[in-house]
């Protein structure tokens, strides 16, 4: 499992990089499926009667495991809380992440493109429009938290169980360090919480060095009351994984729980990009990148 994310972190230069044209790629092989396998939607105006009639969440909560493939997640023993989330929501099961190893995935998910990172270096430095700056362009508000970061806006690639590669909002320069959050500023208080904001375990508790079962008891301990409240409070987790363990074709354990959502398993082609392009389309965002070439996900809402 850990050759496909890494154990440590690679030191290189900063690079910056400008995001790339919307052209899609038309590659279906299982490791990197890309989003050409999802056609889009037939016309424009489709298009937007669909995201018209989509839910308008007030708190959408994304939270990003490591490593791990749907075959070693739903139906586990050792996950019973991501079961029950299972149950209870929308569980994809032919969502793939975009390739290997953990970093682009994360870059991908919340920009729409990779920019070129075909590995787990750090730091990196982005100019282009991502999710975070599209949020706080429109108005709304977007923040990163992540488990062992030692204050807002530490700028280091790794601390203790703490890894930047994790956490793709470090690298966008149009974002300040504010949006950037320990784990501790999550709280309590639902209510207060951004429009969107990313929730990202250390090493320790995303089953990237943890196990299937730490991870599990992290979820239910940090998330199991967010959700419970999402559920009667217009509001949504996305729980997600970064790539699988290199051995079932990169297909991940993808649910979304919460107001408005028809339980069920879905068997629609979901990628990192339509992922990202359905969050964009909840919150009437125009898409980015290679997530513009796919459609939202719109047959598990009740509403």
């Amino acid at each position: 499992m850990l050759t496909a994310c890494g154990s440590g972190i690679q030191q290189s230069p900063p690079a910056t990089v400008a995001p790339p044209a919307n052209t899609i790629p038309t590659s279906t092989q299982p490791t990197n499926p890309g989003p050409a396998a999802k056609p889009s939607s037939p016309s424009s105006a489709v298009d937007a009667a669909r995201v018209a009639a989509l839910p308008r969440p007030s708190h959408v909560v994304v939270v990003v495991e490591e490593n791990h493939a749907a075959a070693n997640i739903l139906g586990s023993s050792s996950a019973p809380y991501i079961n029950h989330l299972a149950r209870i929501g929308a569980s994809f099961t032919r969502s793939y992440a975009i390739t290997h190893p953990s970093e682009p995935n994360y870059v991908a998910l919340f920009s729409g493109s990779q920019h070129g990172l075909t590995d787990d270096s750090c730091p990196h430095t982005y100019s282009g429009a991502n999710l975070g700056s599209q949020l706080r362009a429109a108005g709304k508000s977007f923040r990163g938290y992540a488990e062992g970061l030692p204050r807002a806006g530490y700028p280091g690639c790794s601390l203790g169980e703490y890894a930047r590669k994790h956490v793709p909002w470090t690298d966008f320069a149009n974002l300040p360090g504010s949006v950037n959050q320990p784990l501790s500023a999550f709280g309590t208080h639902f209510s207060r919480l951004p429009t969107l904001s990313f929730v990202i375990p250390n090493l320790a508790h995303d089953m990237h060095d943890g196990t299937i079962t730490q991870g599990d008891q992290w979820l239910r301990r940090h998330l199991s009351g967010y959700v419970t409240w999402a559920r009667s409070h217009n509001s949504l987790l996305v729980l997600t994984w970064d790539e699988d363990d290199t051995g079932h074709g990169n297909l991940i354990p993808t649910i979304i729980v919460g107001a408005h959502v028809k339980a069920g398993r879905y068997g629609e082609h979901v990628t990192h990009y339509r992922m990202l392009r359905t969050v964009e389309a909840l919150e009437r965002l125009a898409p980015l990148g290679h997530a513009a070439g796919t459609s939202p996900i719109t047959d598990i809402w009740t509403s």
